[in-house]
């Protein structure tokens, strides 16, 4: 009986390690994907939220200072 608690202890003990190497390989991944995708992102040309929100507030306000205009030269151009 001694002897079968101790080859199930070592079963046991086998598992517990055996899972804590899996666990360990798990978060090396992890952070080894998390590496790789920042590396990626930074190599790419992306613009953050605001650079974009500035740059379409822009885009909106000239859009609508070129419909003025055109309007004005309309006016202009019917009055002659």
């Amino acid at each position: 009986m001694q002897n079968r608690n101790k080859i199930l202890d070592d079963i046991s003990q086998l598992m517990t390690n055996a899972m804590g190497v899996a666990q360990g390989a798990r978060e090396e991944a992890e952070t080894a994907a998390k590496s790789m995708i920042d590396r990626w992102l930074s190599d790419r040309d992306f613009v953050t939220r605001e650079e974009f929100d500035a740059v379409r507030a822009m885009a909106q306000k000239a859009r609508e200072e070129n419909d003025a205009l055109t309007l004005r030269v309309e006016a202009l151009e019917s009055n002659k």
